[in-house]
């Protein structure tokens, strides 16, 4: 899920989609409005996801996408090598996610831990 919001009324910390990528802000700069435009936003951010920085520049009043990030709490069902297979807490919904070794060594079955979900991806916080 996303929404529409102006470029204007973001904030550092916040999210904005790029690319289909749902990212989180880095800075925004904001020049102000010359003789023939209006004033233009420089937003830096990083993937959330992936880890590629990304930047937009847009005017300040243009209309962009939000993502509806959400913070989940699931359950460890089972572990096998780097694939976690883990189960929601509140609505009971199974999947699947990929660690890094690290990741893999500090989990156990049974473990309630959080996770961040939106625009259809899943990510160990």
């Amino acid at each position: 899920m996303k929404e529409q919001t102006e470029v204007g009324k973001l904030k550092e910390g916040r999210y904005v989609v790029v690319d289909d990528e749902p990212c989180r802000i880095v800075s925004i700069a904001t020049s102000k409005p010359g003789k023939h435009g209006a004033a233009k936003s420089r937003i830096d951010c990083v993937g959330i996801f992936d880890g590629v920085k990304r930047s937009i520049v847009q005017p300040v009043s243009a209309k962009t996408y939000v993502p509806v990030v959400e913070r989940k709490m699931a359950q460890v069902i089972s572990i096998a090598g780097t694939t976690v297979q883990l189960m929601d807490v509140k609505d009971f919904e199974m999947f699947e996610l990929n660690l890094t070794e690290e990741q893999a060594g500090s989990l156990e079955p049974g473990k309630e831990i959080p996770y961040i979900s939106s625009l259809g991806k899943k990510k160990l916080e």
